[in-house]
């Protein structure tokens, strides 16, 4: 019988070879684990049926799972391998490790097709379907909720009103003069670049005003008020879902749609024109500092060319898109808070996907009424 020995004198773990029995011995724990050349020793041990661990004095999980590495890939050829020799705390740490690795017949996946494809695409269809005909109904819902209220006004939480009022549009008005600020900032400059070329810098004043009003000022509201306010509905009713809070309120008779959805939706249709007017006069502000300091338009240049040039269309543009893009951001955040289970993971995706779902479908709106617009000659 010949005898070969595998040692790592530095981690005191050792293998030995004799026959079609391995023994090991000494401490079996991960340092032992990471110097070991498990190629060689699988080499060495290529005829062992038995595998005696009587001799370890230590063992960690990374032990267990080297000797249960090695039962399987001795055990790969179809013969039968046994481990022998564990104590019971042992055996216990092997059997969790064992019961922990993946399956040795896992298929790999299989790389997809185009009827795969095909199929994929389908069933996003679907649930896109799917999905807007739930939010339709949601609509339906909060709507009928709404005149409900118009023919028994008792019913509107007017305290849950103007607190959401403070939130959607006081505590926003800081962030939304900022960005309508520098936006018209950024338009005069860039604006004056360009124009300057032709020199006709002094049309600059109205491409700041068709832009931000008609446009720019309304809808990067919106926007901000969608990833600011929008998830915020959907974190606060989804969190009340997953407290059950929300089946409570059924349970004594209260509807969730009356007391949670439509104070926060007036609240957006409420402040969401008032926040355009502020980021409109914001904008034109900040276009009328930049034209100033680059092109030498004085401030009366400006309001003069502002006042005498600028339909007010163009501003009754932007506030007429408000409501509509109010009630997309306040359906969606609730619609979305609603659907939330009973687990932390669902609460963060569907969070995130009512801001994405509300900027997209805010952009949608906004190309709608663009063309709608276009076409009446407003």
């Amino acid at each position: 019988m010949s005898e070969a020995v595998l040692k790592d004198s530095a981690a005191d773990a050792g293998f030995s070879v004799t026959a079609a029995r391995l023994e090991v011995s000494g401490d079996l724990r991960i340092a032992a684990v990471e110097r070991l050349d498990r190629s060689a020793l699988l080499q060495e041990a290529h005829d062992v049926t038995t595998i005696d661990i009587g001799g370890l004095t230590r063992i960690d999980t990374a032990g267990a799972w080297l000797l249960v590495d090695l039962h399987n890939r001795l055990s790969a050829g179809g013969k039968e391998v046994e481990i022998k020799g564990a104590s019971d705390a042992q055996a216990q740490l092997i059997d969790v490790v064992r019961a922990s690795m993946p399956p040795q017949d896992m298929a790999m996946p299989k790389p997809k097709t185009l009827l795969d494809q095909i199929e994929t695409l389908g069933q996003m269809v679907t649930r896109g379907a799917r999905k807007t005909v739930e939010l339709t109904s949601f609509l339906g819902q909060v709507v009928a909720t709404l005149v409900g209220i118009l023919f028994h006004p008792r019913r509107l939480r007017l305290t849950s009103l103007v607190h959401h009022c403070q939130e959607v549009g006081l505590n926003a008005v800081p962030i939304v003069a900022l960005m309508a600020f520098l936006i018209g900032v950024v338009l005069a400059f860039q604006g004056a670049v360009q124009l300057r070329q032709f020199g006709a810098e002094v049309f600059v004043v109205d491409l700041i005003a068709i832009s931000v009003l008609r446009e720019l000022g309304i809808l990067l509201t919106a926007i901000i008020v969608a990833g600011r306010s929008g998830s915020a509905f959907t974190a606060a009713i989804g969190s009340m879902k997953m407290r059950e809070e929300i089946d409570a309120m059924r349970t004594i008779g209260l509807d969730p749609v009356t007391i949670l959805v439509v104070p926060r939706v007036l609240a957006l249709m409420l402040m969401l024109p008032a926040l355009g007017l502020i980021a409109d006069i914001s904008g034109l502000v900040g276009g009328a500092v930049m034209s100033w300091i680059e092109l030498g338009v004085s401030p009366a240049v400006f309001q003069s060319r502002l006042v005498s040039n600028t339909d007010v269309w163009h501003f009754g543009v932007g506030m007429i898109k408000a409501p509509f893009f109010a009630l997309i951001i306040g359906i969606i955040g609730c619609y979305e808070g609603m659907k939330v289970g009973g687990d932390a993971e669902s609460l963060g995706r569907l969070t995130s996907t009512s801001v994405v779902l509300s900027i997209f479908m805010v952009i949608v709106m906004d190309a709608m009424f663009s063309i709608f617009f276009a076409i009446v000659g407003v």
